[in-house]
């Protein structure tokens, strides 16, 4: 996502067994039938892993889940961690970081990096980053994150250390008073500037995608031409609102999908240059806001991903197609 602003509730506590001994009520009954009625919040595929690998224990021993139990006998539950309380676990990756206070911190998030856990990217995020870089942000809602970024989007966003400056952030962002700038290389030559109102949902057919549908989310882009070349445009994109794929919904809505967008992008160009970029070619690099703190007006600014940067360079120096 460009920037969507996130729901932040505290993440749910770890699972611990809440019985010690298997009541009378349980006698005659299968362990894995006993298990299911003391432990109805894990389901029974769950406790029938936890009895293979050992974690479940009747009186000391591994049972099978077929033999029977008859009230008194003694349970020790060993829970495997959960996903999420993985995604809990403080994790030594670089930040690159572009302002930290007692407050907030802007990041430069690079290319690859999963801001928020989820589905497939239960490790390795932004989130375990920033516990290791200040156990503290343990304390807050998602760890201070208040928007993201898609995995292949580079650039900058800002993480609340406060639970007062998160509240602060999350409101900014829906009162739109946070300036979020963006450089994008698109196919073909749009027009020197434009803006594209258009409201954003899921894709009626395809549910991992969004797209531009009637009832969908407000959703407005402006954008303006900084630099043209043979087949396609870096583009300066301005958001006023935060849908998921904003931009890249948006681009592609008016016929200038995202340079290599694989998911509403071409499937191929005339350019083999283009075609060979691995990633959607955007990059957030400027981010501007009210600081949760003193309230002064903050702006950062970085210089273009890398490997956009030696995109752009080819274009410019090699032959046109």
């Amino acid at each position: 996502m460009e920037e969507d602003w996130l729901d932040y509730s505290p993440a749910s506590s770890s699972p611990s067994p809440r019985r010690e001994s298997i009541p009378d009520e349980c006698a005659g009954l299968r362990v894995d039938q006993a298990l299911a009625r003391l432990f109805p919040e894990h389901s029974r595929s769950r406790l029938q892993s936890w009895l293979k690998s050992g974690r479940i224990l009747v009186n000391g021993a591994s049972p099978d889940a077929k033999s029977k139990v008859w009230g008194g006998e003694t349970l020790h539950v060993s829970p495997e961690p959960s996903e999420a309380m993985l995604a809990e676990q403080a994790e030594d990756i670089p930040l690159d970081v572009v302002f930290e206070d007692d407050t907030i911190i802007v990041i430069n998030k690079p290319v690859g990096l999963v801001v928020h856990p989820g589905s497939g990217n239960w490790s390795g995020t932004l989130l375990n980053a920033l516990l290791f870089h200040n156990p503290s942000f343990r304390e807050l809602p998602r760890a201070g994150i208040v928007h993201r970024l898609d995995k292949d989007t580079s650039g900058l966003l800002v993480v609340a250390k406060t639970l007062e400056a998160q509240t602060d952030l999350v409101r900014q962002l829906q009162a739109r008073t946070v300036k979020r700038h963006y450089f994008a290389l698109v196919h073909g030559e749009p027009a020197p500037s434009g803006e594209v109102n258009a409201p954003i949902g899921r894709h009626p057919v395809q549910r991992t995608k969004m797209a531009v549908v009637p009832g969908g989310r407000e959703a407005v882009t402006h954008y303006r031409v900084v630099e043209r070349f043979a087949r396609a445009s870096l583009i300066e994109c301005q958001l006023e609102t935060g849908r998921t794929h904003q931009i890249r919904v948006h681009m592609a809505h008016i016929g200038h999908p995202l340079v290599g967008d694989a998911t509403y992008g071409k499937a191929r160009s005339a350019d083999p240059r283009l075609d060979a970029f691995p990633r959607q070619a955007l990059h957030a690099w400027q981010l501007g806001l009210v600081h949760p703190r003193t309230g002064e007006a903050g702006r950062w600014s970085v210089p273009l991903a890398a490997d956009i940067e030696s995109l752009l360079a080819v274009l410019r120096e090699s032959p046109k197609p």
